[in-house]
C-alpha cells in the first residue's frame, strides 16, 4: 500500500495463457484461507465455478490488520475525501492500490477489475467503487454493510440490535484484537453458559452487565459505549459519504429478509441515485435471507414459499451476465433492469427503470377503533388503543427457545405475538382485490407515553385466508398465517433528531414518525393487511429503560413498565402510509 503496509492476497490464475482475463476481486476481513500454494478454495462446489469456466482471475484480500495483512484493522474505517498525504488512507485507497499492483504485477491479464462482496464485503466493494481506480469498471456491494446506527446489524433508526452486535463482535470473537499477522485471525469468542438465549440476555440485565463480558478487549464496543447518539463519529462511518462521481458499473444486491442487512443495499442504490445520478445504477431485491441468492436454494425461506430457485435464476440472469458484459465484453445486459425486484406473494420478477417504482402512489391506512385498518380516519373524537411495555417481561421477536440468531423471523407467523397484551393489532376486512406494495412503508403514529421513553416497534403482516394451504406436504398449517412482511423498531428519543434526543413529556400527545425498509409484496384477494405495534423486540432489539437516561451505562433497577397509548381519532389518526403499485 501506498503507506508501505503489505496485504495478504490469495490469486487464482488461469492456466490458459493463450488469451488475456479479466481480475474478480473480493476484499474480506474474513481470511482468504486454505493457505498455501497446493491449497484451494472450493470454487467448484459453488456458483462461482462459473467464473473459472470464463477464465477469470480469482483474487481475495485480506483487509489490514486482518489474519496475515499488516496494518491496524478498524471496522468500517471512514472514508478520506481529499487525501493528501501517504498516510492518508482508508478501504478505497487500499482497493486502489492493490488493483494497481495487480494491474502492473499479473500476467495476462486484460486490465479489467470487477469487485463483489456480501455483507462487510459488500462495505469493501462499495469503497472500491469509491476508489475510481480507472481498471475497476465493475462493482457489485451485495448485503453491504452502510451504516451501522440507521438501519444495519448494529443499529434500526439508534435501537442497538443486541443480538447481532453481540454474536458478532464479543460471541464470534471478530472484534478482539489482532496484535500481529497470523492465520489464526479470529480467537474463541464468549460462549452463552445457556442455549436458551432470551434467557441469557434477560438474566444478563442491562448493557454494561455484557460490557464486562466483552473483557475490555472489543475495541468498537467500547467505542460505541462512548457514542449512544447519532454524532461525527457515526457519520464518518456511513458508506454513503464515499458514494459520490462513481465510475464503476454497479450492482447492488439484497434480500427482502435480511435479517443483518436489509437496510445496506437499498440505501447504496437510492444514495448513488442520488449522489451519482450517471452512474451506470441497478438493483437487484430477492426473497432472501442473508447471503442466500449465493447459495444453492433460493426456494423458500422458512414456511414461506417462492415458486422457483430464485438464487439460481439471479445467479444465472443477472450476475454473471452482469461482469462477464463489462469485464470480457461478452453477451449482453438485456435482461438486467435498473431494478430488478422479486415480488413476494405473486412470487415474481418484475423490472422497473428505477426504484420506487415511477407508477407508485402513497396512499394512507389509518388505525381505528376496534383495531380496524381502514382507508378513511375515525370520525371520533377521542379514541385510542393501550397496551403496558413491561422490559422485565419483553417481546420475544420470535416463538420458542432458540440458541442464537435464527433467520427465518424475517418471514414468521406473528400469531404468537398478536396474543399478547402488550402487542396491539389493527386489520382490514378481506380484501376484495390484490394490493401490490413497491417502496417504503412510513408509520405515523400518534402517542402519548407514561414515562419519558420508549420504543415503538411497527409490523407490516399478511394474514392468510383461514382455509388456505400450500399443499397436502405442508410441514407448517398456514391456516390464517401472520406473514411478517416488514418490521422496524424505532427509538422514540430520536423521534425529532437522532444527533439530539429529546425525553417524552409523560401523559403529552407527540408524532413518532419513521420509515421502515422498502417492500414489494402482493397481498392477495381474500387475504388481510395486518398492523402490529409494540415496544419490545427481544432479544434482538436492547431493552429500552423507558427512561430518557444513557441506556449504554443503565443499571438493572432502571427499568420501568409504560403504559403507551397509540391514539385513533379525527385530529390524531395514525396512521400507515404504503407506497402502492398502480
Amino acid at each position: 500500500m501506498r503507506d508501505g503496509k503489505k496485504l495478504f492476497t490469495s490469486i487464482y490464475l488461469p492456466v490458459n495463457n493463450s488469451e488475456k482475463h479479466p481480475i474478480l476481486m473480493m476484499r474480506t476481513p474474513y481470511s482468504a484461507m486454505p493457505y498455501g500454494s497446493n491449497q484451494y478454495i472450493d470454487y467448484w462446489k459453488r456458483y462461482q465455478k462459473a467464473y473459472l469456466q470464463e477464465e477469470y482471475i480469482m483474487v481475495i484480500q485480506e483487509v489490514r490488520g486482518k489474519y496475515l495483512s499488516e496494518g491496524d484493522f478498524m471496522d468500517v474505517r471512514p472514508f478520506i475525501a481529499n487525501k493528501k498525504t501517504p498516510t492518508d488512507i482508508d478501504e478505497a485507497s487500499d482497493t486502489y492500490d492493490a488493483v494497481d499492483w495487480l494491474i502492473k504485477n499479473l500476467p495476462d491479464n486484460n486490465g479489467k477489475v470487477g469487485i463483489y462482496g456480501i455483507s462487510y464485503p459488500g462495505f469493501y466493494a462499495t469503497q472500491a467503487a469509491a476508489s475510481n481506480h480507472p481498471a475497476i469498471v465493475a462493482v457489485s456491494p451485495q448485503a453491504p454493510v452502510t451504516d451501522w446506527f440507521m438501519g444495519d446489524d448494529w443499529h434500526h433508526n439508534g435501537a442497538l440490535m443486541l443480538m447481532d452486535a453481540f454474536n458478532f463482535m464479543v460471541k464470534s470473537g471478530f472484534g478482539a484484537p489482532r496484535p500481529v499477522p497470523t492465520v489464526n485471525g479470529r480467537v474463541q469468542g464468549y460462549e452463552p453458559p445457556t442455549k436458551d438465549i432470551f434467557a441469557f440476555y434477560l438474566n444478563t440485565g442491562s448493557l454494561p452487565n455484557l460490557t464486562r463480558l466483552t473483557g475490555d478487549s472489543i475495541a468498537f464496543w467500547n467505542d460505541m459505549m462512548r457514542h449512544p447518539d447519532y454524532d461525527a463519529w457515526w457519520k464518518a462511518r456511513d458508506a454513503r459519504t464515499a458514494l459520490f462521481n462513481i465510475k464503476p458499473a454497479m450492482l447492488t444486491v439484497g434480500g427482502l429478509f435480511d435479517a443483518e442487512d436489509c437496510f445496506g443495499a437499498w440505501a447504496v442504490y437510492q444514495a448513488i441515485a442520488k449522489q451519482s445520478p450517471s452512474t451506470n445504477n441497478n438493483l437487484v431485491m430477492g426473497p432472501w435471507h442473508h447471503g442466500q441468492w449465493s447459495r444453492k436454494d433460493g426456494s423458500q425461506l422458512g414456511n414461506i414459499q417462492f415458486g422457483s430457485n430464485t438464487s439460481e435464476w439471479y445467479v444465472t440472469h443477472i450476475e454473471i451476465p452482469f461482469f462477464n458484459y463489462y469485464l470480457k465484453g461478452k453477451g449482453n445486459i438485456d435482461s438486467i433492469s435498473k431494478a430488478n425486484i422479486f415480488f413476494t406473494g405473486q412470487n415474481s420478477w418484475r423490472k422497473f427503470d428505477q426504484w420506487p417504482p415511477k407508477n407508485t402512489k402513497q396512499k394512507v391506512m389509518y388505525l381505528s377503533p376496534g383495531g380496524q385498518l381502514a382507508w378513511s380516519k375515525s370520525t371520533v373524537s377521542n379514541s385510542y388503543t393501550s397496551y403496558t411495555s413491561d422490559p422485565q417481561k419483553p417481546v420475544p421477536h420470535k416463538e420458542g427457545i432458540f440458541a442464537g440468531m435464527i433467520k427465518e423471523y424475517m418471514t414468521d407467523d406473528q400469531r404468537f405475538a398478536a396474543r399478547r397484551p402488550d402487542v396491539i393489532t389493527f386489520e382490514t376486512d378481506s380484501l376484495t382485490q390484490d394490493i401490490t406494495i413497491a417502496g417504503p412503508v412510513i408509520a405515523d403514529l400518534k402517542v402519548a407515553i407514561s414515562t419519558s421513553d420508549a420504543d415503538f416497534v411497527v409490523k407490516l403482516i399478511d394474514v392468510f385466508p383461514d382455509h388456505f394451504n400450500y399443499g397436502p406436504d405442508d410441514a407448517y398449517i398456514m391456516n390464517g398465517y401472520q406473514l411478517l412482511v416488514r418490521g422496524e423498531v424505532f427509538r422514540g428519543r430520536y423521534r425529532n433528531s437522532f444527533e439530539k434526543p429529546e425525553p417524552f413529556t409523560p401523559g403529552s400527545v407527540t408524532s413518532v414518525k419513521y420509515t421502515l425498509p422498502d417492500v414489494a409484496h402482493t397481498f392477495k384477494k381474500g387475504h388481510r393487511i395486518m398492523v402490529q405495534i409494540q415496544s419490545t423486540w427481544f432479544p434482538l432489539v436492547d431493552r429500552n429503560p423507558q427512561q430518557f437516561i444513557d441506556i449504554y451505562h443503565a443499571k438493572n433497577d432502571q427499568f420501568k413498565k409504560c403504559k403507551i397509548n397509540v391514539y385513533h381519532d379525527r385530529t390524531r389518526a395514525s396512521n400507515i402510509i404504503l407506497s402502492i403499485l398502480d
